[in-house]
């Protein structure tokens, strides 16, 4: 197996909201105004990247200690 063709794990938007600990509703809106955690749309359905929800994360933490 090649360590190339490794397939990114992706969780439904239920799953998302609670990695997220937003509601779906939240995620909904946020994906209406263009905001938000990135999102992959395959038709009618949508996915959330791990890997994304973990970066998303990170770029919105806020170390008390660096924000004086």
């Amino acid at each position: 197996m090649n360590s190339t063709n490794v397939t990114p794990q992706v969780v439904d938007e239920h799953v998302a909201a609670k990695l997220l600990t937003k509601s779906v509703h939240t995620l909904r809106n946020e994906r209406f105004l263009k905001r938000g955690c990135p999102y992959v749309r395959m038709g009618r359905s949508i996915r959330y990247l791990v890997t994304d929800i973990n970066a998303y994360l990170l770029r919105n933490r806020i170390d008390p200690e660096k924000a004086a």
